[in-house]
């Protein structure tokens, strides 16, 4: 909830889902996924580090603690989502939820506000004497996130006081005079900027913008590049590290540059953000191109089995792509959303709810069996069947929380209109001007292309309801109320009436969501000679059940023949190759020396559904 920018987001009480993907994947995670993540933070004794350290252990007495060092941070991204959850639905129960919880974080708090189970406390290494590795304030930004969404969906309660008391004391701790340090995983800075939005206290936005400034300043003993802390934000040129810190410290950054009108920072950040998705984001949207350090690689050092794409970097990625968005106004921000909701967020959580993905890469070369359901898998291990629970599992929840709150995305308003950015079936009910605006939103995308926006309520005048067009809509047309039907350019299409819009008019927007080839930039050494298969907004996988003998290594595909659809699945024209062992390099070999085969394909999203299977997203071309 910005006080500047283009665009006024619209919250979850405004925008409504109604159907389709999302309002299924909320309804999953409602009844499944939050439970889920609650049982493994009770039974893993993650929450239950808050009681310990509530008893009070003995001084010099070992402190028994459970999970590593960042593990209060999921038992906070849970409550954001039972938060917004709350917000969504009213449910008693998970409020009664909630409230247990609360009372038992509530009782760790130190009498200063400090509020840490791994630090600080009997038997442990002193209070913020690990900043590069500790997580301290990347535990207390997740528990003020948390606080924002119960303020903005309950009101002030003693959840909020708690955190309130840590930011309190981050401020006082690491304000002017204080320690002039930052954190080795931003989180802290979105925090505190959205805490001061909530509140209208300007001393956390203060706080918010010197961790900014801080970065940069090399107050950290190890690999700069790694924490952001290699070269100052504003004199960055692309997102580079850690790929979660980077993504949630640009976050951070937009939201300082919109709250003090800091220009500089919002366009370096823009610029970042612009040179990062032309030259090191996957084809899915995924963000993190290698397994070392979790990690951007360099420009088009983007191969498809090493990519580590982690969930936890999509849901960054799309927190910084709303922001510009808010900020700019500008459309094509929603495009990379929509691409990384759809082909990496969706995926990485089973259709039950219930197991995740922690990377995302689009080449499986082996066939890997089911993890075991009685124990948490390494994370370093997690790119090839989702697992229920990992070591490090901060993917869990916080696809948890995003799917929760995943009707603000949706769209916004400003003094002219609604802007919809994201395609789904819902209603919004808002005021523009002052005065109502009501519209229900009809599609089945992206199954099918055509999105109807009827008007239910217009209480004020001349209004403009504006769509975004996607950057592959080529094509596209939109059918206005009088029936008149023009082709639209990607980008944005705004449809505005002279008179006022009359309850149960409606238009529609019909995108070309057939399945097409997609070619990989030449630079991008890993790819090349390869193709992929895209329709509309979904990316599509090959996988080695679909294919005769099972060996997607054997595999060159004809992009010179269409892919074509049929009983729900796209085909595209393929060779099955057996050539026989021996040196692997000299002249090109003939073509047509394979089998013909017409290859299925599905959504990368429900890749690992079925039986274990080898997967790939880029496939050979003849």
């Amino acid at each position: 909830m910005p006080t500047a920018g283009a665009l006024r987001p619209l919250g979850t009480a405004e925008v409504r889902l109604t159907g389709g993907h999302w309002s299924e994947r909320q309804a999953v995670n409602a009844a499944a996924t939050i439970r889920h993540c609650l049982h493994w933070l009770e039974s893993l004794q993650w929450i239950g580090n808050f009681d310990r350290v509530a008893a009070g252990e003995d001084a010099g007495r070992p402190f028994e603690r459970a999970g590593r060092e960042f593990s209060d941070s999921e038992v906070y991204k849970l409550a954001e989502a039972m938060a917004w959850e709350i917000g969504r639905t009213g449910d008693p129960g998970l409020e009664e939820e909630f409230a247990r919880l609360t009372r038992r974080i509530a009782a760790a708090q130190h009498e200063d506000g400090y509020l840490n189970t791994a630090f600080g406390n009997p038997g442990q290494a002193p209070r913020y004497s690990d900043l590069e590795w500790g997580h301290e304030l990347y535990c207390a930004g997740h528990l003020i996130q948390a606080a924002v969404a119960r303020l903005r969906n309950h009101g002030e309660d003693e959840f909020v006081r708690v955190a309130r008391r840590v930011a309190d004391h981050v401020c006082d701790v690491f304000g002017p005079g204080g320690i002039e340090r930052i954190c080795g995983h931003a989180e802290i800075e979105v925090a505190l900027a959205e805490l001061a939005r909530a509140t209208g206290e300007a001393r956390y936005l203060e706080q918010a913008r010197l961790f900014i400034d801080r970065h940069g300043a090399k107050t950290l003993a190890e690999n700069g590049l790694y924490y952001q802390d290699d070269t100052p934000v504003r004199d960055a040129e692309v997102l580079r590290g850690h790929a979660v810190r980077a993504l949630y410290l640009a976050a951070g950054a937009v939201d300082v540059a919109v709250e003090t009108g800091d220009r500089e920072l919002l366009d370096a950040v823009r610029a970042q953000w612009d040179r990062t998705l032309a030259r090191r984001t996957h084809l899915t949207g995924g963000m993190g191109s290698q397994f070392t350090d979790e990690a951007f690689g360099r420009d088009f050092a983007l191969n498809p089995e090493r990519a580590y794409s982690e969930s936890c970097a999509g849901i960054a990625a799309v927190m910084t792509a709303w922001r510009l968005t808010l900020a700019t106004g500008e459309a094509r921000y929603g495009d990379a959303i929509e691409r990384i909701a759809w082909n990496v967020l969706s995926g990485a959580a089973a259709p039950d709810g219930r197991s995740f993905f922690y990377a995302n890469p689009l080449h499986q070369r082996t066939a890997d069996a089911e993890p075991p359901a009685d124990g948490p898998l390494p994370h370093v291990r997690a790119g090839g069947r989702r697992a229920h629970w990992f070591d490090v599992s901060c993917c869990p929840t916080n696809l948890s929380r995003t799917f929760a709150q995943f009707a603000a995305y949706v769209a916004t308003t400003d003094d002219r209109g609604v802007q919809i950015h994201q395609f789904t079936p819902c209603t919004i009910d808002t005021e523009v001007g002052g005065a109502r605006l009501a519209l229900t939103v009809e599609t089945a995308y992206p199954e099918d292309g055509r999105v109807t926006v009827r008007v239910d309520a217009n209480e004020g005048g001349s209004r403009e309801i504006t769509l975004r067009v996607p950057a592959w809509a080529e094509g596209a047309t939109l059918t206005h109320p009088d029936g008149a039907v023009h082709e639209v350019e990607p980008g944005a299409v705004s449809v505005g009436r002279i008179a006022a819009f009359a309850p149960g008019e409606e238009f529609h927007l019909d995108l070309p969501v057939a399945p097409r080839w997609t070619r990989p930039d030449p630079r991008v050494d890993a790819v090349r000679g390869c193709a992929a298969v895209e329709r509309g907004p979904v990316v599509l996988c090959a996988e080695s059940l679909d294919l005769p003998g099972g060996d997607l290594d054997e595999l060159t595909v004809d992009t010179a023949v269409a892919p074509v659809e049929r009983d729900g699945r796209v085909y595209v024209a393929a060779q099955v190759h057996d050539r026989p062992d021996g040196w692997p390099y000299g002249p090109a070999p003939a073509g047509g020396d394979g089998k013909a085969a017409e290859l299925p394909l599905l959504p990368y999203r429900l890749r690992a559904t079925r039986e274990p299977a080898a997967m790939r997203v880029w496939l050979p071309v003849a």
